[in-house]
C-alpha cells in the first residue's frame, strides 16, 4: 500500500477543499493517522471507500479517546529596565489548552487485502463542541461502534441513523469512559450492599 504522504497528497488533490495533517505516534506500533477536518470528513472517506488504489471498504475498529484539559508552562524573553538599564529577563508563563474528545476509525481493504489507514477526528471541546460527522453512511460496520462514543464519551455523531445508547440505561446521565468521571456511590437501578455504598461515600468526604 502506497505511504500516508502519498495518500495525503493524493486526498488533497482530489477532494475540493480537504484539509488534514499526519498525526504521529511515539508508541512501538508508530502507526501514524491522518488527522481530518470535520467538513471534509465525510469527502475523504468516500474516497478513501472508493479509490482503487485504497478500496478501503471495513472499517475494523472505531474507538474514542479523551483529552483534559492541559496547563501549558512556556519560557518567555522579556525586558525589564532595572537602575535605569535595559535587561532580558525570561519568565514562565502559563496557558490553558481546552481539552476535547477524539474519535479514531481504524480502516483496512478486504477486497485488496492492506491496511491499516487510521482516521481522527475531533471535537471542538468536551462541552457543547462535542460534535463531529457520523462516518456510518460510508462504513456501515461503524454504526454500533459509533453508538458506544456516543454513550461512554458523549461524543455526538451529527448525521448518524439511530444515535441512543448502547451499553448504559437511557436516564444515566454521564460518560464511563471520560477521564473525570465519578462512579456514584449507588445505582438506583440494582441497589448496592450497603456496606460498600458507605465505604464509597467515605472516599469522597473530607477528612474531619
Amino acid at each position: 500500500m502506497e505511504s500516508l504522504e502519498d495518500i495525503k497528497a493524493r486526498i488533497e488533490a482530489t477532494v475540493p477543499g480537504a484539509r488534514m495533517e499526519i498525526v504521529p505516534n511515539g508508541s512501538p506500533s508508530a502507526q501514524r493517522s491522518l488527522l481530518l477536518d470535520g467538513e471534509c470528513a465525510l469527502a475523504v472517506a468516500k474516497f478513501l471507500r472508493d479509490d482503487e488504489r485504497l478500496r478501503l471498504d471495513y472499517a475494523s475498529n472505531v474507538t474514542a479517546v479523551d483529552w483534559l484539559d492541559q496547563i501549558i508552562k512556556e519560557k518567555v524573553k522579556t525586558k525589564q529596565v532595572v537602575e535605569g538599564v535595559e535587561k532580558e529577563a525570561e519568565q514562565t508563563v502559563e496557558m490553558k489548552k481546552p481539552g476535547y474528545l477524539e474519535v479514531v476509525y481504524h480502516l483496512y481493504s478486504m477486497q485488496l487485502k492492506h491496511g491499516p489507514v487510521i482516521l481522527r477526528l475531533r471535537t471542538q471541546d468536551r462541552g457543547e463542541g462535542n460534535h463531529v460527522p457520523s462516518l456510518t453512511s460510508i462504513w456501515r460496520g461503524a454504526e454500533f461502534q459509533e453508538r458506544e462514543a456516543f454513550d461512554l464519551y458523549g461524543i455526538v455523531f451529527d448525521g448518524h441513523p439511530d444515535l441512543r445508547r448502547i451499553l448504559m440505561w437511557d436516564e444515566f446521565k454521564d460518560f464511563p469512559m471520560r477521564k473525570d468521571y465519578v462512579e456514584p456511590d449507588d445505582y438506583e437501578y440494582e441497589p448496592t450492599a450497603h456496606d460498600k455504598v458507605l465505604e464509597r461515600a467515605k472516599s469522597h468526604q473530607p477528612i474531619p
